[in-house]
């Protein structure tokens, strides 16, 4: 099983979000992503200077993530919705490629 963590921009922009869409997100990451053997079939992976990074489509709205196979852990890195989650892109973790 997946661990999912949050950085704190993401915790932040998820409780933005409204009621449905945030109980939506928190579901898809407990449901889908944690669950699955390879969560990067549930994603599509990014171009540009976000290479190396994987999104996730939930409605309107996108995950930006670091997935780690080595530890198991998909890092939820932003969320928001579909016209702006690319404006600003995420800063990356340490040791992400």
């Amino acid at each position: 099983m997946w661990r999912i963590e949050y950085t704190d921009i993401a915790e932040q922009a998820i409780l933005r979000l409204d009621q449905p869409v945030r109980i939506r997100v928190e579901r898809f990451f407990r449901e889908r992503v944690a669950t699955a053997i390879d969560p990067r079939a549930l994603a599509e992976p990014l171009t540009g200077q976000l290479r190396g990074l994987h999104r996730f489509r939930i409605g309107d709205y996108r995950a930006i993530c670091n997935i780690s196979a080595g530890r198991l852990v998909v890092l939820v890195l932003q969320v928001g919705h579909r016209k702006e989650i690319y404006r600003t892109p995420p800063s990356r973790p340490e040791g992400a490629k």
